[in-house]
């Protein structure tokens, strides 16, 4: 074998200069399709509510998505599990016909009414256009996993605006307690390069405001580490009824283009119920309200409901979105009984209710500090550890794995790399 007399830091040099080449390019694929996404889901929801009547048309648009996906989308169906599991085990290319249908139905689904996020569809988008550049760079295996996490970090960063925690996110999620360092470089680069491209084309992220953080001190902390115990809990409950609703959906009804149809007149009967509209989309106006006004306490339930329903059913979009919604409902909550600074604890559940359910506190709390914020830090960490921990060891992605259990118990340790769903 031949001995390679190259000084080390020259090697490294020809390593950043690949990688900031291949990684830059994901990166503004990635963010011109985040920002295709948000300028067409403010199109969609504007529309929706300029004619409330499409709402009644929500069962045929599910019906719709269901035969695009059953003739054309077998091989994508897997959506965010598809991109973990390649990344885990690489078996074939990411279908090119990701990102188009990805797009196309979360697009329809907002458009109608079903309560849906947005993440997914940025991160299908970012990875199916990473595996397009391994095709044309002729990248070998070890090589595609790095650019299809930093693909996933890319729709992340660009979607939300937080190019540190899209970062992160790409490497933590897939396996619950491991980070993947080998694609360090490329994640931050592709994250980075996509935040920037949605705002060069005008399209801005939501603000949240926290005007100010209370002092530290055992009150806080202990209200902080309760509220975290209950974020962790919800995180688990919507994941494992998600689950539970779609298992129960494809053992019902054996025709697939009908159960996105079933979920779409569940959501219907559910939208004649009063004041369920803010239930319905993305639901941001709710969220910016829960950091500055007291809201219904049960306003947190009612986005797990209709959201549940909706995606387990097959329509298409993201978890995280309505993740934020119920995190910041249900601080706001909170912060009417733990008497805590309304904006703090929506803040905090915001971020928290994420990290249980996807079983990503670092990304969850560099998160908080990019949107909040760096004096929420503390607060954060201490309330997305606690809900990583009490969350368990399910999560909305059935494809993480187990890289380390969340408790030394040894002889309750499952196996490492075992899957989380």
């Amino acid at each position: 074998m031949k001995k390679n007399n190259y000084p080390e830091q020259f090697l490294m040099l020809l390593y950043l200069a690949r990688w900031l080449i291949l990684a830059s390019l994901v990166g503004a694929l990635a963010g011109l399709a985040s920002a295709l996404l948000l300028l067409s889901l403010e199109w969609a929801t504007d529309t929706r509510n300029a004619h409330r009547w499409l709402l009644w048309l929500l069962p045929l648009a599910g019906f719709a998505v269901g035969l695009i996906y059953h003739f054309l989308g077998k091989s994508v169906e897997g959506g965010n599990n598809l991109l973990i599991d390649e990344i885990h085990d690489p078996k074939r290319i990411v279908p090119k016909r990701m990102a188009p249908l990805i797009f196309l139905g979360t697009v329809i689904t907002h458009l109608f009414g079903g309560s849906a996020g947005r993440e997914g569809t940025a991160v299908q988008m970012g990875g199916a256009l990473a595996d397009v550049l391994t095709r044309i760079a002729r990248l070998g295996p070890e090589e595609r996993r790095i650019l299809l996490m930093a693909g996933i970090s890319a729709g992340f960063a660009s979607v939300f605006g937080t190019p540190l925690a899209g970062a992160i996110f790409g490497l933590e999620v897939l396996a619950i307690g491991r980070l993947r360092y080998d694609a360090i470089l490329p994640c931050f680069i592709a994250a980075i390069i996509s935040d920037q491209i949605p705002a060069l084309l005008g399209v801005h992220h939501t603000h949240y405001a926290i005007p100010f953080v209370p002092h530290f001190g055992l009150g806080i902390f202990s209200a902080t580490l309760l509220a975290g115990i209950v974020f962790g809990l919800v995180g688990m409950l919507f994941a494992q009824a998600t689950h539970g609703l779609s298992r129960l959906f494809k053992r019902l009804i054996k025709f697939a283009p009908l159960r996105p149809f079933a979920g779409g007149v569940a959501v219907l009967l559910l939208a004649m119920l009063p004041a369920t509209d803010k239930y319905l989309g993305l639901g941001i106006p709710t969220i910016v309200e829960a950091f500055e006004k007291p809201l219904p306490l049960y306003d947190f339930g009612g986005k797990i409901l209709f959201t549940v329903v909706t995606l387990a059913s097959g329509f298409k979009g993201g978890e995280v979105t309505p993740l934020f919604y119920i995190g910041a409902t249900l601080g706001n909550a909170l912060a009417q009984i733990l008497s805590m600074p309304i904006p703090v604890l929506a803040g905090l559940g915001f971020v928290a209710v994420f990290a249980g359910a996807a079983n990503t506190p670092i990304a969850s709390t560099v998160m908080a500090m990019e949107l909040f914020g760096p004096e929420i830090g503390v607060l954060a960490g201490i309330a997305c550890v606690v809900s990583y921990l009490f969350s368990g060891h399910s999560g909305i992605y059935h494809a993480q794995r187990i890289g380390q259990t969340k408790r030394h118990a040894p002889e309750e340790q499952r196996q490492p790399d075992q899957g989380a769903g």
